[in-house]
């Protein structure tokens, strides 16, 4: 290859993985392609740095140069998220939650630590080990078809969600916690296949419109959304919760996690912790976090407004 063909072969390969970092929404839909790069984002770092090592191998120089620049896309993009921590510290009214796709035979019994725990994939072979783990220290349930809610304190308002399914998949619920109501939404977002993520979609955009209509001043989704942290479809709903993790805090798969599915987002905590669990019988690790509550502002008595 000549060294004129070659540079302009680097620079369009930098320029393509710079894009991908930058603008993975410009990305077609069709086919699933921007869900497939937005879920796995932050492995884009790796084609880059072969590509350097290329660059380098070859002695050019314009390709050095120019794979700086999706090097340097993704440093601003994920560094900070890597070198990121909660607050830490403790508190007094200090909330530990947990949310766990069960697969085929977890149990959630690890998480017992968590006041609130949401699961996902509750079948009737796994629901009897589910209860049997949780039901002592949780005696509060709320289930809705494969998905359930274990709380130590009070549901009320107990409400399905069918967020466009056909069939309800999510729940809604009010929790009684000593320092105050708690409103918790446990999810199981519409499955992805490649070159199939509509259902996904639509669901995640009920999902998001119940939320901005939703005036509570303390509110958790735990769950399964389908959908990882950097894929641009999750923006609209995070753009008012904040998405509670360390790290990327890769979920999935299990035995080797490269994305990160599994969500808890929050509005009205501040993070003191949060980590993400091996828990044996699941394909899924499961997100958990310690949560602060936070003084809710009020004028005149009312709430105030989602911004």
């Amino acid at each position: 290859m000549q060294h004129g063909t070659r540079d302009i072969t680097f620079a369009a390969a930098a320029v393509l993985l710079g894009g991908l970092l930058l603008a993975p929404r410009l990305l077609p839909e069709f086919g699933g392609i921007r869900q497939l790069v937005g879920s796995f984002l932050p492995w884009l770092l790796v084609p880059a740095l072969l590509l350097a090592a290329v660059a380098l191998g070859t002695g050019s120089r314009i390709g050095l140069a120019a794979v700086v620049a999706p090097i340097l896309a993704w440093s601003v993009l994920f560094v900070p998220q890597l070198i990121e921590r909660p607050h830490g510290g403790s508190s007094t009214d200090a909330l530990r939650v947990a949310t766990q796709n069960l697969g085929a035979h977890g149990t959630a019994a690890e998480l017992t630590d968590a006041a609130i725990i949401s699961v996902q994939e509750l079948t009737d072979r796994n629901r009897p080990s589910v209860a049997a783990a949780l039901n002592p220290d949780h005696p509060h349930v709320a289930t809705v078809g494969t998905v359930g809610l274990w709380s130590r304190y009070p549901l009320d308002d107990v409400e399905r969600l069918d967020l466009g399914q056909g069939w309800a998949r999510a729940l809604r619920a009010r929790i009684d916690t000593p320092t105050g109501d708690v409103t918790a939404y446990a999810v199981h977002l519409g499955s992805v296949r490649f070159g199939e993520t509509e259902s996904r979609n639509s669901t995640l955009r009920t999902l998001t419109d119940l939320i901005n209509r939703d005036r509570s001043d303390r509110l958790l989704i735990l769950g399964d959304l389908n959908t990882a942290s950097t894929d641009p479809e999750l923006a609209a709903l995070t753009h008012t919760l904040q998405d509670v993790r360390t790290g990327l805090g890769f979920t999935w798969p299990a035995d080797f996690p490269l994305t990160r599915p599994d969500h808890i987002l929050t509005r009205g905590f501040t993070p003191l912790d949060a980590t993400v669990r091996r828990t044996p019988g699941s394909d899924h690790r499961a997100p958990t976090a310690t949560l602060a509550c936070q003084q809710v502002a009020t004028r005149f008595g009312q709430r105030p407004p989602i911004r």
